[in-house]
């Protein structure tokens, strides 16, 4: 982290009696790390990401349900999903990760900067804007124009047994679009979200499904998956519409003039002074999110000589398992602009009670969720994709690859809110870039030995393995690199909360065979394993779950009596506190 962190912050443990929130400085720091918003202000932006991401994520399925009813999971889907590799590769590194990791904090500094300085030297988010957004759009552009030109040996180094190559190099010409848009996409979200505007940020998902689904539709079924591709890059397009509005209001927008700081007033860093995509900031990030996303191209590399449908599969076995994960992230993806506004305004202390508490968030919501997708995956596949070319043959493999990949999902949410941690200080890190090589070494070599004699399921089944190795690399990297959490307590709670889960597994498992084969199964199941979560969890010490509950019900008891996502509150009334001032394990019952 920056300098001036006390050595107990440094080392990643903060005594329990320091654990209170910094003063702010003559010069506004607590008001840089807050933005200057009101107390509530984050619970509503996370209600709100959290509805409009569910909006997002159902109409996904819609999209889901749209190809596997018209294509089936044959051979002419798979084509169609080597091509989707541009997009989902894209996606990451350009929307979720890379850009996101890279650009938040950047935003957040130049804010810190302009609240405790003012504009006296020019404006530092608009010299920050104008010196990093037209490299994005040149070299994005450029790249985006060799991939339709280099489509061909793409394809076939992506999938070299694929039976329908030329299908594949066409769509690949029409997602490769993506490449530009989503640049757009996740460079306007970041931007947004450092200065505290999510609503159009949470619209992109329900944009880019909204034009993948229209095309199909108005299509009628003519051009094949070649629609659906060209649907992909009209989504794109849309999808950095809807945001260039909220960001040009934003930026137009002058800057308020700031009270003079005092003599001793920390400095932050000027993201305007040198170039932020200078390779010793983006390297690291980069080379993060491509390894992570590389998950992906090993899947479908090794299943390409599996018989036809196997790519398919995998794609909606998994995009249906990560549900729980994208849902438990949300809060990580609200407050990571916080955190790094916080560290940016010398508040490690303010940093530490966030994260902490996401992190824990985060693995109860997942965990439940994959307690519910093991129990009920037949029905749960069944139920989404189960009519037109998808048969029963098509449910029973899908929805046993999907038990497999559920057993990665608590990993994959640990390395998105993990990275967020490393990533949101001022000075990126190779070590995340190291833990996911190391993960993607253990999914491929176990890959290629479990492929051979347990088909996808075992391709499933190493990529869980792999990414649990990266996320428990990430843990343990925590303190030696400086990063302010307290590892010993976020692992004792996860271990309880591991215990909650498989005992809300079974009970979920014998829910969802009472009424076989129907769709109340899957409620029957969420409910019981819910409960049994949430009990087992009392009785094994997991406080922290039931006073994540209360903090909730306190939140939305709050969010109900302040208009929605609203503007300032003129009460003056404090806000119910969610980050408790002492370690995880030592939190009482509320």
């Amino acid at each position: 982290m920056g300098d001036g962190q006390s050595p107990a912050a440094r080392t990643g443990r903060v005594p329990v009696r320091s654990r209170v929130p910094e003063q702010a400085s003559p010069g506004g720091a607590a008001s840089a790390a807050q933005g200057g918003r009101r107390p509530g202000w984050l619970a509503r932006a996370a209600l709100l990401t959290a509805v409009l991401t569910a909006a997002g994520a159902l109409l996904g399925l819609v999209r889901d349900q749209t190809l596997a009813h018209v294509f089936g999971a044959g051979g002419e889907t798979d084509a169609f999903l080597v091509a989707w590799t541009v997009p989902e590769f894209a996606s990451t590194l350009l929307i979720e990760e890379a850009m996101a990791l890279l650009l938040v904090p950047a935003f957040s500094r130049a804010l810190a900067r302009r609240d405790v300085f003012g504009a006296a030297d020019g404006d530092p988010v608009r010299r920050l804007l104008r010196g990093t957004l037209p490299q994005l759009a040149l070299v994005t552009g450029a790249v985006a124009a060799l991939v339709v030109w280099a489509a061909p040996v793409l394809v076939r180094v992506l999938a070299p047994g694929l039976p329908q190559p030329q299908l594949a190099t066409d769509c690949t010409r029409l997602t490769a679009t993506c490449v530009f848009t989503f640049a757009l996409t996740g460079y306007f979200s970041a931007a947004l979200r450092a200065h505290g505007r999510y609503l159009p940020p949470a619209l992109i998902y329900v944009a880019y499904n909204v034009g993948i689904i229209s095309t199909l539709l108005l299509a009628g079924g003519s051009g094949g998956v070649r629609m659906a591709a060209a649907g992909v890059a009209i989504g794109g397009l849309l999808m950095a519409a809807v945001q260039a509005p909220a960001l040009w209001r934003v930026l137009r927008r002058p800057p308020q003039a700031a009270e003079p700081p005092s003599a001793g007033a920390a400095r932050p860093s000027d993201p305007g002074a040198g170039p932020v995509f200078a390779v010793a900031l983006v390297a690291p990030v980069v080379v993060f999110a491509v390894f992570r996303q590389s998950q992906v191209l090993v899947e479908r590399f090794l299943a390409s000589p599996l018989p036809e449908g196997a790519i398919s599969h995998l794609n909606y076995a998994q995009k249906v398992a990560q549900l729980p994960m994208v849902l438990s992230l949300m809060l990580c993806t609200v407050s990571f602009p916080v955190v790094a506004r916080a560290l940016a305004a010398g508040q490690p202390g303010l940093a530490q009670r966030r994260m902490e508490r996401d992190l824990v968030a985060a693995a109860a919501i997942v965990l439940v969720g994959t307690a519910v997708v093991i129990a009920a995956a037949p029905q749960i596949i069944g139920l989404l994709f189960q009519r037109g070319a998808f048969d029963a043959r098509d449910t029973a493999a899908t929805a046993a690859i999907m038990r497999v990949y559920a057993l990665g999902l608590l990993g994959q949410t640990l390395v998105g809110a993990l990275t967020r941690c490393y990533f949101s200080a001022a000075r990126p890190l190779w070590y995340p870039a190291v833990a996911m090589l190391a993960g993607i070494a253990v999914n491929v070599v176990c890959g290629v030995v479990t492929a051979g004699w347990w088909g996808a399921a075992g391709i499933a089944a190493a990529n869980a393995l792999g990414i649990s190795t990266t996320a428990v690399l990430l843990l343990c990297g925590v303190r030696r690199h400086g990063i302010p959490l307290a590892t010993g307590d976020i692992c004792r709670s996860l271990a309880r909360l591991a215990v909650a889960a498989v005992a809300a597994t079974a009970a979920g498992t014998l829910a969802a065979g009472v009424p076989d084969g129907s769709p109340a199964a899957i409620a029957l199941a969420a409910v019981a394993a819910a409960a049994a979560f949430l009990t087992v969890a009392s009785l094994v010490g997991a406080t922290e779950v039931v006073s994540l509950l209360a903090s909730v019900s306190r939140r939305l008891a709050h969010v109900a009596r302040s208009p929605f996502l609203g503007q300032s509150r003129t009460s003056g009334a404090p806000d119910p506190d969610v980050d408790r001032d002492v370690p995880l394990d030592r939190r009482p019952h509320p």
